[in-house]
This record gives structure tokens, C-alpha cells and sequence, in this order.
């Protein structure tokens, strides 16, 4: 199984309010997506709660490969959900690894 974890920073110059706006619409998106790509073991997205902390989101989701991840990757579904962050991600780091 391969767990793939994903952080995003927000552009600091949006408003605190359009950044809940966005991470709410993102999350919905994104854990609608088991729904369209059955491949996807697990997924979820957390929300950052704790303003001391520089990353506003996590994603966090479970494949059975790393095959499977390079096909989320480019599922049309998971692009449209990404896009959400397009214009206002600073920032994103990744890690994928296998238990």
C-alpha cells in the first residue's frame, strides 16, 4: 500500500474568510473523488486549525500502488478538484510511501 500526503500554503494576500471559502470547497472535492476513481483506498483532507502553523491543508489517501497514484494524479476529476488551488497556492510539498 502506498500512502500519498500532500501539504498546501495558501497565498498569505487572501482574506482569512476566502481562505476557509476555498479550503472548504477543496475538501469537499476532494473527498468526493472516491466516489468517480475506485482506486482510491482512503482519502481525506484535513483543515488547518492551528494559526501558529505555516501549511492551511492536508491530504492524506491510501493506494494499493504508486501506479495508482500517477493515475489520480491525472484523472480529470482529481485535475478539476486541484484546480480550486490553482491561483491561490503558495505552496505544496509531497510524499508518497510504501507500507
Amino acid at each position: 500500500m502506498v500512502k500519498h500526503i500532500v501539504l498546501f500554503k495558501l497565498k498569505n494576500s487572501i482574506s482569512q474568510s476566502q481562505k476557509n471559502q476555498i479550503m472548504n470547497q477543496f475538501k469537499e472535492a476532494i473527498e468526493a473523488l472516491p466516489a468517480v476513481i475506485p482506486f482510491i483506498r482512503a482519502i481525506e483532507v484535513g483543515l488547518n486549525s492551528n494559526p501558529e502553523e505555516q501549511w492551511d491543508i492536508a491530504l492524506y489517501s491510501e493506494f494499493d500502488s504508486l501506479d495508482d497514484v500517477k493515475k489520480y494524479a491525472i484523472h480529470p476529476e482529481h485535475v478539476k478538484a486541484g484546480q480550486i488551488l490553482a491561483d491561490v497556492k503558495e505552496n505544496r510539498a509531497c510524499v508518497d510511501y510504501t507500507i
